[in-house]
């Protein structure tokens, strides 16, 4: 195991001024750094004992106290990141912060990178490559749905669920060196009918963990929600109405909007980034044109779009029609039929719809009114059900979630199991399916931290802020 020599040390609260700040040390040095800095108020005081919070003055290097302090020594190996480490909690001032790191660095330590307290305790075994991400994204949780994934994460869940699949490929490996090694036994030794039924069954626990790949990142970035319409639909209303405040210009001028706002909010407990477009007409403004290209253009990398019609326009005629007879819509659902559509018809408050959903939509809709909030609150539930799914309880006790780098290593393993399928179809010799098997329990392990690189680990760590 890499163990590190040197001592560093890092603010580990956010930067600014606030109640508490906190000074985080870790390295072999670390309990030599505290008895040099640290002036005891106890007259009783015979040196620090371990996980004991002890309160006295931070000194300078001329033994001027800087501040009233508490202090304390976490000896290895059970730290967070496996070696001795201390912390020291001041004020929140920013003067008295950087005074306390400038003194320990005159006196050895160096600052800590991004995420160096993290890959520290990965390096000493402390936790796994998954729960190290999870360290990360709970720190970026933007709601209690994804905090609780994150949480199963840090607590060995998919650890739990890839070191299960590698024993399933292990005890599919021993059974196939059997049939190598006692080709004339039948004893332990699967036929290739239950082999690839096995094979299947590993197949279909990767598919699950897959699955929640996009919702675990709707839960951590927000998923990308496009509002898109003609001119003065509301789209801008909806923006303002969904945040709560008064982010987006609304006018009764047609083409107010000409560029696309993005704004991030929670839904229905979802994370959202609401992206506000250019009202879709023809026009001779080069600008607003411009603006109505972008939009169309950036609605191709949308997870959601939301269609809204102006109910005090579009007639009974119109909506029970058996074909969109409006040419922007028709091209717009055409063009990114791919994309998750609900067709919103607002300003029910004025004209409730004649026959809705449209006869010749037959996807997701909703009434609403952004001057009364009408709607509003069917309209959330419905972002929500058609991006999760009608089951949105997933985020329970059995479900964990996979982040981008994990999705990318179980694909392939997924296809180095489906490449395995053909090959014992195929009728393949057993010593080499049995090399396959190695493989993809070797990609498996990329998931957890076995054999992985140092430019991944730099990459993955360098997201991490400073002190973490």
């Amino acid at each position: 195991m890499n163990k590190s020599v040197d001592t560093i040390a890092a603010q580990a609260t956010p930067a600014g001024r606030g109640a508490i700040g906190i000074v985080r040390i870790s390295g072999p040095a670390a309990k030599t750094l505290l008895d040099q800095v640290f002036a005891p108020c106890s007259a009783q005081w015979t040196g620090f004992k371990p996980w004991v919070l002890h309160r006295g003055r931070f000194l300078d290097d001329k033994g001027a106290a800087i501040d009233d302090v508490l202090a304390v020594s976490m000896p290895a190996p059970k730290t967070y990141t496996g070696e001795d480490m201390a912390e020291i909690q001041c004020h929140g001032n920013p003067l008295i912060l950087s005074t306390i790191l400038a003194r320990l660095f005159a006196l050895g330590a160096r600052p800590a990178g991004a995420g160096e307290f993290s890959k520290r305790a990965f390096l000493h075994g402390r936790m796994d490559l998954t729960q190290a991400e999870a360290v990360c994204e709970i720190v970026q949780a933007q709601s209690i749905e994804a905090l609780n994934d994150t949480v199963h994460r840090l607590d060995g869940l998919l650890s739990r669920q890839i070191a299960d699949l590698r024993a399933s490929l292990d005890t599919l490996r021993t059974h196939i060196v059997l049939a190598v090694d006692f080709p004339d036994e039948e004893y332990e030794c699967l036929d290739r009918t239950q082999f690839a039924k096995q094979l299947a069954a590993i197949q279909s626990r990767l598919s699950t963990l897959l699955e929640g790949k996009e919702r675990s990142r709707y839960f951590q970035a927000g998923a990308r929600v496009f509002l898109l319409g003609r001119v003065n639909a509301g789209k801008s209303s909806l923006l303002n109405a969904l945040l709560g405040r008064d982010r987006a210009l609304v006018s009764s001028i047609a083409g107010t909007t000409r560029d696309f706002l993005e704004e991030p909010c929670l839904v229905a407990g979802l994370p959202l980034v609401l992206l506000d477009t250019a009202g879709l007409r023809e026009t001779n403004d080069p600008l607003e044109q411009l603006g109505i290209e972008r939009a169309l253009s950036q609605a191709a990398t949308a997870d959601l779009h939301l269609v809204l019609l102006d109910g005090s326009v579009w007639t009974r005629e119109q909506l029970e029609c058996a074909i969109c007879p409006d040419p922007f819509y028709a091209d717009l659902f055409a063009r990114f039929a791919s994309i998750p559509t609900i067709v919103v018809w607002n300003k029910a408050d004025l004209v409730a719809p004649h026959h809705f959903p449209p006869a010749w939509w037959h996807g997701a809709a909703v009434s609403i009114s952004t001057e009364t909030g009408e709607g509003l609150e069917r309209l959330g539930r419905l972002i929500r059900t058609t991006l999760l799914g009608a089951d949105t309880t997933f985020l329970g006790q059995e479900f964990v979630g996979v982040n981008e780098r994990q999705a990318s290593v179980l694909h392939r393993a997924h296809h180095e199991l489906a490449l395995l399928q053909e090959d014992v179809c195929a009728g393949i010799p057993y010593d080499l399916c049995a090399v396959r098997l190695e493989l993809c329990a070797a990609i498996l392990g990329e998931v957890i931290g076995f054999s992985s690189s140092t430019d991944v680990l730099n990459a993955l760590f360098g997201r991490f802020c400073i002190g973490k």
